[in-house]
């Protein structure tokens, strides 16, 4: 992978992403109930997803990409049904992860811009480390 490489996926904003969706499944609270538009963190969920597609090639058997941080801004609501293009594009590695500048548009314009940051991890010491925290 070389600085400047880019991936681009194409979405709908489905049911599973949308603000309504997450917060009350996460809440279940009427007092905090949400309306029917792309939600931060399945905009991020998309983010991610394009950036972890962009490093596939660098993964060997048995590892992944996790994320590591995320700096991104929501600027525009997106409603449900609607389609989405979601790029992201490689920016070097700073540390001891990738860094990838993201972007979501839909038919409007720009809904969403950032950063995130992902590593190569092996699955299993992953998997190791997150029971230890049980």
């Amino acid at each position: 992978m070389q600085i400047g490489d880019r991936y681009e996926l194409e979405a709908e904003i489905t049911a599973d992403v949308i603000a309504g969706f997450i917060v009350d499944a996460a809440c279940r609270s009427p007092e905090e109930r949400q309306p029917a538009v792309l939600a931060t963190a399945g905009m991020i969920a998309l983010m991610e997803r394009a950036a972890a597609r962009l490093m596939a090639p660098l993964l060997e058997a048995g590892e992944l990409s996790v994320g590591v941080h995320v700096n991104v801004t929501h600027i525009a609501p997106v409603p449900a049904g609607a389609l989405v293009t979601v790029s992201a594009e490689y920016l070097g590695k700073p540390a001891d992860f990738y860094e990838f500048e993201v972007r979501l548009e839909d038919a409007a314009g720009v809904a969403g811009a950032g950063t995130v940051g992902r590593a190569i991890v092996a699955e299993e010491r992953l998997l190791q480390v997150a029971e230890k925290r049980h």
